[in-house]
């Protein structure tokens, strides 16, 4: 047991190999470089008025070589004309401050207002322009090449284990992708090399993001029922033929997961509460159960299809101990199925270092 929750653990802490993985985290709410420099532009505009106001309340102290004396001080043009030049550090000096109030002024004002309008107006607006576009450009790659990905909405206990089991059964990380609302557990998601996008999964645009259109098999593993039906409505919705697996708490919701599109339910208290009462009597059984969800070393549960040898041939004689038969979608017992057909697929019980079909 210690030795299957260290397997576990370095499954999920290991980093893997980059050139396989790209980390890509989606925001729920992606904000363009665009509006992002929009932005700047409105603070800087602010800025330049501020110091318009500022220059236009002192008019008298400023002089014009162009007119001298100046009647009455500048005039507004005057006043926005010079703090543009000054905040843009252009600085002609045909208008210059003469008295000893604008000159203060411009010193203990001006000149910060124009270092903060060219700290917001060009370093930060090039700076989000290369990181938001680079990011951008990113998440736009992956929604155009992204297909037959699983995806997995909560990464709690449930949710990262879940992950460790497709990891370990050979799953790409870069095909998994995590929704969640907790930015701590999309952390330890992409530090393990997951896609991850945060938002809530109750919202389809949250599972768009997440390519939900485009996924062969979604995860349900929140912590709550209700949040479950929701979710597997929605992803329904979406991804029609995807296989959604849900995980619930308490078996009398289970008709309503099934109802709402899950194709398989796993009841997790009831799950718990059955090992634990075989252990009381055979606590060999569940270490065997244990063996077998753990693909890494000793056996494991696997799908393949039939071979065309096989075919016309009972499930109970061939060389694999078969567990079951998926015909037309549905599971049935060895003792269900007379002669295997071409199309089944067998559920049989392989060792840890048998190739995975």
């Amino acid at each position: 047991m210690r030795r299957r929750l260290r397997r576990l653990d370095e499954t999920l802490t290991a980093k893997p190999d980059a050139a396989l993985v790209e980390h890509l985290h989606i925001p729920e709410q992606f904000v363009s470089p665009g509006r992002r420099i929009f932005m700047r532009v409105i603070y800087a505009l602010l800025a330049l008025f501020a110091a318009v106001l500022i220059v236009y309340l002192d008019r008298d102290g400023y002089r014009d070589i162009s007119d001298d004396p100046v009647p009455g001080g500048l005039s507004f043009l005057d006043c926005l004309y010079y703090a543009t030049v000054s905040l843009s550090t252009t600085g002609y000096g045909d208008i210059t401050p003469v008295t000893a109030t604008a000159r203060l002024i411009n010193v203990l004002v001006i000149t910060p207002l124009r270092v903060a309008f060219l700290i917001v107006l060009i370093g930060t607006t090039v700076e989000t322009l290369t990181a938001a576009s680079r990011q951008a450009l990113k998440i736009q790659r992956w929604r155009n090449t992204v297909r037959n990905h699983t995806i997995v909405i909560g990464y709690g206990t449930k949710g990262k284990t879940a992950v460790a089991a497709m990891i370990g059964d050979g799953v790409p990380p870069g095909e998994i992708v995590v929704v969640d609302t907790d930015q701590p557990s999309l952390d330890r998601a992409s530090a393990a090399g997951l896609v991850t996008v945060h938002g809530d999964a109750n919202k389809s645009d949250v599972l768009r993001l997440a390519g939900a259109q485009h996924a062969k098999s979604i995860i349900v593993a929140t912590n709550s029922d209700p949040t479950a039906v929701m979710v597997t409505l929605t992803a329904r919705e979406l991804a029609p033929t995807a296989k959604i697996i849900a995980s619930i708490r308490e078996a009398e919701n289970q008709h309503l997961l099934q109802q709402s599109g899950a194709d398989s339910v796993v009841v997790s208290s009831e799950t718990a509460g059955r090992l634990l009462g075989i252990a009381t009597s055979t606590p060999n059984v569940v270490e065997l159960i244990e063996d077998l969800l753990t693909p890494d070393e000793g056996f494991a549960v696997a799908e393949r299809d039939v071979e065309r040898k096989e075919v016309g041939g009972s499930p109970k004689h061939l060389v694999d101990i078969v567990l079951g038969v998926v015909r037309g979608g549905n599971l049935h017992r060895v003792d269900e199925v007379d002669a295997l057909e071409l199309g089944d697929r067998l559920l049989y019980v392989r060792s840890g270092g048998e190739d995975r079909a």
